[in-house]
Order: structure tokens, then sequence, then C-alpha cells
């Protein structure tokens, strides 16, 4: 047994990614999430988190915070410009920390800035947003949007540590709670049966942030893309399954343009495709795909093909997707509940999953 799937209920898990080790804490609360870690620290905070909750996050005397605006736009580089220049004016060094609290955006750009800063200084993540805790947090990839593909430029930089501030949910809008359930999702068919079910069984417990259920389901989502990042940290291989439905997804946040859908919005919606076009490749059995489907409808995403955009404008923006080779398309497919494979696949079909089903 892994490091990774000791301890208890509460207990840290550590995760090992390549020569750097992750620790993820459930933390007590707020005190707890925004502590400064040892030494000086540039902490990055979600500018409406830190007006809603300013009292319960205020940094330690003397600590430099810089705000990031909301939304996709503030991953960009004038967005790590201005965390970069905190940084000089502060006279972080190397053995400083950054501290990035907040949603996905956050995370991303946060990470981002550690890992060029100083060419690596220190980094600790408290997402406070769902889809950040089961995913945008772990495993060391780093983005910035940029001429309107999202995460087109990033690297690889996992936070020495990851602590999980589930209160912090409570004040989730509800659009956003859904966005991270439809990641927890993806990450269930990847390789967890009993999140599976907990996810069908549990809908209105989770939908009224019961904190037990949340709990498990982050602890849960962690485990899964834990083992398969532990295995192909730089994503030469396995790690690529963590893709299922997202080439889909960022081609459609990329054609409605960025914001218009949330990122899990998307994900749900290209899940639905990829289940769709495994089909049409004798991939995926029709009763996988459907049982998909029906727990995606369950949580209300919309599954149909029809996406408000034209499928050829799709199928254009995937093409400057990064899991391309060889001039082809590579999709992220499921033969059924952890057994997930990346093939290529002819444009026209992708074309086919986009207009019917």
């Amino acid at each position: 047994m892994s490091d990774s799937q000791k301890g208890g209920a509460d207990g840290p898990m550590v995760f090992r990614f390549g020569g750097f080790e992750s620790r993820v804490v459930f933390a007590g609360g707020p005190a707890v999430a925004a502590s400064a870690p040892t030494g000086f620290a540039l902490f990055v905070v979600d500018a409406n988190l830190l007006h809603l909750r300013r009292r319960e996050l205020a940094a330690p005397a003397g600590a430099e915070v810089a705000t990031v605006a909301p939304g996709e736009d503030s991953k960009s580089w004038e967005g790590a410009r201005e965390i970069l220049q905190t940084a000089v004016k502060q006279r972080l060094d190397r053995d400083g920390t950054i501290v990035g609290i907040g949603g996905g955006v956050v995370c991303d750009l946060a990470a981002f800035c550690a890992s060029v800063y100083m060419r690596g200084c220190g980094l600790v993540l408290v997402p406070t947003s769902l889809l950040a805790m089961v995913d945008a947090a772990l495993g060391g990839k780093t983005g910035l949007n940029f001429e309107g593909f999202k995460n087109l430029v990033g690297s690889f930089y996992p936070a020495g540590e990851i602590r999980i501030w589930i209160e912090a949910l409570s004040s989730l809008p509800e659009r956003e709670l859904l966005s991270g359930l439809a990641e927890a999702v993806k990450t269930a068919l990847l390789g967890d049966r009993d999140l599976i079910a907990l996810l069908e069984q549990n809908r209105r417990g989770l939908l009224s942030r019961q904190p037990e259920l949340l709990g498990e389901v982050v602890r849960r989502c962690l485990a899964v893309k834990g083992r398969i990042v532990e295995e192909d940290f730089r994503e030469s291989g396995r790690r690529a399954i963590l893709n299922l439905g997202h080439t889909f997804a960022h081609a459609l946040e990329a054609v409605a343009g960025l914001g218009a859908w949330s990122h899990g919005e998307a994900v749900a919606w290209g899940l639905a495709r990829a289940a769709r076009l495994g089909v049409l490749l004798g991939v995926t059995p029709r009763e996988h795909a459907e049982r998909t489907v029906e727990l995606l409808g369950a949580y209300g995403y919309r599954t149909r093909a029809d996406a408000g955009v034209a499928p050829e404008l799709l199928v254009a923006a995937m093409r400057a997707d990064k899991k391309r080779r060889g001039g082809r398309l590579r999709l992220v497919l499921q033969r059924g509940i952890g057994d997930t494979v990346v093939q290529a696949v002819e444009e026209a079909l992708i074309l086919r999953s986009l207009e019917d089903g």
C-alpha cells in the first residue's frame, strides 16, 4: 500500500510525483488553512473570497497579499506578471513560499508563478472550490490561458502542501459546486466504483453540502488522481486518461468563450460526448455510456450534442489541443469504469459524435 492510501478519514495523504512530494492535509478551519509556512510568504488570494472572509483569512503581520479577480481572464501573462512583481517588491527569496488560496484559477496561477520565480520557490495551495479540491490543486500541472486557448502555457510543479478546508464549500455558489461534482464524476469513472455509487445514491446530500459526504468525495478523488499521477508525472503515458471528456470540454470553452460555460459544465458535456464517440467506435459498451449520461443528467448537466456552437468550430479548436500527436486527434475513451484508453480518432467520427445523441 502506498503512502497515498494510508491514514484514517482525517489523516494526511502523501504523494510522490517524480522528485517532488505533496502532502495533503485536511485543515481544521480557516486559521489553519491560511496560516503562514515557515519563512516569508506571499499570499495569492481570490478577491471575492477575501471580501467574504477577510477576518478569517487575515495574512500574518508583514505578509504581502496579491488578489486575483475571479474568472479565467486572470489566468494570463498579465495576471502572472502582477504576482511576480509583488514577489519582487516583497523581496521574496527562493526559500520563501507562495500560498495560493482560492479556486482552480488561483491554484493554477499561483503554482505557475511559484514554478518560475527564481526557478522554483515554495508552494502551498489552499483550494476553496470543490473543483480545485478534487482536481486542480493536486498533481503539479500549472497553467495560463493563451491566445484564447485554455492552459496552453504551463509547467509541472506540485505544491509541497495542499490544505483541504471543506467548510469553505459552505459559501460556494451552486454553479461552482456542480462544476466540481462534474470533475468528481470523471474521476470516479477512472477508477472508483464506490465513488460512482456514492454520487448516484447521495445526490441530495451532496447538493445540500453535507460536510462528511463532500469530504469523502474529495478524499476518494485525490486517491484516484494521486495514484495515476504517481505513475506518470509528466503525462508521457497513463496520466493522459485524466483528460477524459476534456478534449471536448476545452474546445467548447474556447469556442463559446472562456467563462460562457463553467469548466465543470463543459467537462460534463465532454464526458457525454466521449461516451457517444466510444459507442460509435465500438469501444464503449452502450450500457456504460447510458449509465454515465444518466448520472450526469441526474445532476442537471447538459449532455445533448447541441451545445449552441457549430460542430466544425469545435473540431477546429480540438486541433490546437495539447494531446494531438502526428497531426491526429487522440481522444480518451472508456470500455468501463476503471478501463480507459487513449485512441487516435478520425475527425469525421468526432463530427458525428457532435451532431447526434
